[in-house]
Formats: structure tokens, sequence, C-alpha cells
């Protein structure tokens, strides 16, 4: 409704504008700008614009505008030596100026007057830093709980379990450094339960787990790196057979540290939403330390009787891969496997994470473990597994590049 009366409005300026100046407009010279097509002369022939009611003024104006403007295309077709000017060849306009003056000299002054380009403000650019080192660090803590009354007609236990896992990584900045290769991660895992059925004691560790891992290489060629290899592990607290004093574990017993010489394969795809790092080590020291032989046997660490390491030589591979399937789903993946040529010792983790919130998830851990060294147990031989459902609470932090 708006748009049709500014319309309407338009077009009545435009009809008194050519009452007005009708015999004067007809006297100015003539004009060439375009040849007219036949659909424009239809239209300036034909009225398609309508007042509500009482638009007879205007009907007759926009005929003399009509009239005007089809009496001056018509002299230009049959006489164009009467046509002054093409439109598209126009004379420049003329130039405008500017009269000063000056009371002390007593002098009147007309020049064009002078165009002040805009100063450019020049902006004085803050040195961007530049980041050598990224950092990643990834805390949770997850936990399950179950109440049952004393009289449930099925029995069970309550209990609490709390798993606790801390990940640092700091790696070198590859943007800043592509031929240096320098990726160290720090892992430690505590998971404490409720030990209803343990006499002795009213918790029990289900998992203490402290993992440190160093890579540094040199750039062979594309995605292969000339690389050494370090790797540490070991636990903190003391662990103990349910309704016992017999101890199953300690600080650094068992503890282990591999060092190894070899190529790594390090590569990410355009978005960096996969990750591989495969490190080939055809060199590699292994030392098995248990620290407490008093309590413990070192046999069940795969180290001899009365001895508190053992140092072996052999090869080992270390492969890791994280796959962000989806912004909220990630699958990671370690695994590592060392062989003396004797026995051989390995790894596999995978861990599931469920993002629901920024601050909530669910996770699933699985952990395969494969050691000839340990005594071979009758069900599952030298195979060990573990597996853990948890859901709780995340705190995730990064340093871009």
């Amino acid at each position: 409704m708006k748009k049709l009366l500014l319309t309407h409005f338009c077009l009545a300026a435009v009809a008194m504008t050519a009452i007005a100046g009708e015999n004067d407009y007809l006297l100015m010279p003539l004009i060439f700008e375009h040849q007219q097509s036949s659909s424009e002369q239809s239209t300036n022939s034909s009225n398609t614009n309508q007042l509500d009611a009482g638009d007879q003024w205007l009907q007759d104006a926009m005929a003399q505008t009509r009239h005007r403007n089809d009496a001056r295309y018509r002299a230009m077709i049959e006489h164009p030596q009467l046509v002054s000017y093409n439109a598209s060849s126009l004379p420049e306009p003329p130039k405008e100026y500017a009269l000063t003056s000056d009371p002390s000299q007593g002098m009147l002054t007309i020049a064009a007057p002078q165009v002040v380009a805009p100063i450019d403000t020049v902006i004085a650019e803050e040195p961007v830093p530049v980041r050598n080192w990224l950092h990643t660090f990834n805390g949770s803590v997850h936990f399950t709980q179950a109440y049952i009354s004393g009289n449930w007609y099925q029995g069970g236990e309550n209990n609490l379990n709390i798993l606790a896992d801390i990940k640092w990584e700091c790696n070198l900045n590859q943007a800043v450094h592509p031929n240096w290769l320098f990726n160290n991660m720090m892992q430690y895992k505590l998971g404490i339960a409720t030990a209803s059925g343990d006499s002795l004691r009213k918790y029990r560790i289900n998992e203490d787990n402290f993992l440190f891992t160093s890579q540094l290489g040199y750039k062979a060629v594309k995605h292969w790196y000339y690389s050494a290899m370090l790797q540490f592990k070991t636990q903190f607290f003391n662990n103990y057979k349910p309704n016992s004093e017999t101890m199953t574990a300690s600080f650094l017993s068992p503890g282990e540290l591999n060092l190894g010489l070899g190529m790594t394969y390090d590569y990410k795809n355009a978005d960096q939403t996969k990750t591989l790092t495969v490190a080939i080590a055809p060199l590699s020291y292994n030392l098995k330390i248990c620290r407490d032989i008093d309590h413990l046997d070192p046999v069940n660490f795969g180290i001899d009787p009365g001895h508190h390491t053992k140092s072996t030589f052999g090869s080992n591979v270390e492969a890791k891969w994280n796959w962000k399937i989806t912004p909220s789903i990630t699958w990671s993946s370690r695994f590592y496997v060392f062989t003396n040529y004797k026995y051989v010792q390995g790894d596999w983790e995978n861990t599931f994470d469920f993002a629901i919130t920024r601050y909530l998830n669910t996770k699933i851990f699985t952990h395969l473990r494969y050691d000839k060294s340990h005594p071979k147990d009758v069900d599952w031989r030298y195979w060990q597994f573990k597996e853990i459902l948890s859901f709780g609470i995340v705190y995730r932090f990064a340093t871009s590049e």
C-alpha cells in the first residue's frame, strides 16, 4: 500500500511539472539519448497507472507529457540535423570555481577549489605472537553409584566408583618448525571403588596408571621423520588382593622404561579430523623395574627372581590414531608392541568419547594386553583385558596455531 501511494505521488509531481513547463521544454535543444523500441512506444501510449478516484487531471497531465516526448522524438527522427547533442558525447560540465579574498593585499582570487585527499591513518600493526608450543589439556571425572537396601530381594552391595583421567600434550608447532617433530604426552588415570566385600578396606584401586611418551624427529621425506622415542609408565599407590595383605602393585613396582631409534610417520588430513602417528624402532631398549621385591614377586613383572630390574634389547612399534567421527563423537586408539625376539608384550587401548554437552560426556574404554613374560593364566593364558563404561564431567582447553 505504501509503495502504491509513493508511486502515485511521484506521478503527480511529474504531471504538474509537465503542465507548468510544457512550452519551455519543447523549445529546449534536442538531445538524443537512445532509440525507442516498439515496446517502449506502446508503453508510452498506454496508461496503466490509475488512482482510486478523481484522477482525470493526472491522465490529462500524463497525456501532455507523452505528447511532448513523442513530438521531440519524432522531430529527432525526421530532422536529425536539428539534434544539437548526443547523450553519449555531451561535453563536460563547466568547472566550479571558488572566490577567495585577501584583505591585506586587497585582492580577490578566483580558482578551482582544492580537493583535499583524506589522510590515510597508519595503524600500527601489533606483532602476532609466534606459538612454538601447542598445548592440549583434557581432564575428566567419571563416576557410577548404586544403593541397595539390606532387604533387597535379589541381594547385592552398595558401590561407588570414581575414575579421574588427566591428559596433557605439549607438541612443537609444525607450522613454525615444519622440519621438526617433537610430541610429548603425559597421562594419569586413577580409579577408586568402594570395597563392600573387603573386610580390611573400605576402598580399592581398580585403575592406577601413569604414562609419559615423547617423540623427537627430523623430517626425512614428506610425512616420514628420523626419530627417537621414549616411553615410561608406572603406578603410584599400593594395591592389594581383597581380604588380604598380599600386595599386587606399588610405586615403580612395576615400572617400565623404553627407548627406541627409528622412523616415525605423521599424518593429518586437511581439516585435522583424522590424525595418525606410527613410530617404528628397529633398535629399542626396554627396562623393567620392580622396586619393592620384599612384598612383590618380580617374576610377575617379567623380572628374574631376586632382581629389581631387567634390561633387554629388541624392537618396538607404537601407533596412535585419533578420529573425530562427528562433532560429538571421537575415537582414540593406541597400539604398542615390544619384542626382544624371545617374548612379545603389547597393549591396544581404545577410547570412544561421546560428548553430551561441553562439560558432560560418556566414555567407553577398552584395554587389551598381551604379555608372554607374565606367568601363564589358566583361562586367559597370556591375554589380559579391561573395559570401563563411565559418565561424568570433562574439561578441555587447547592453544591454536
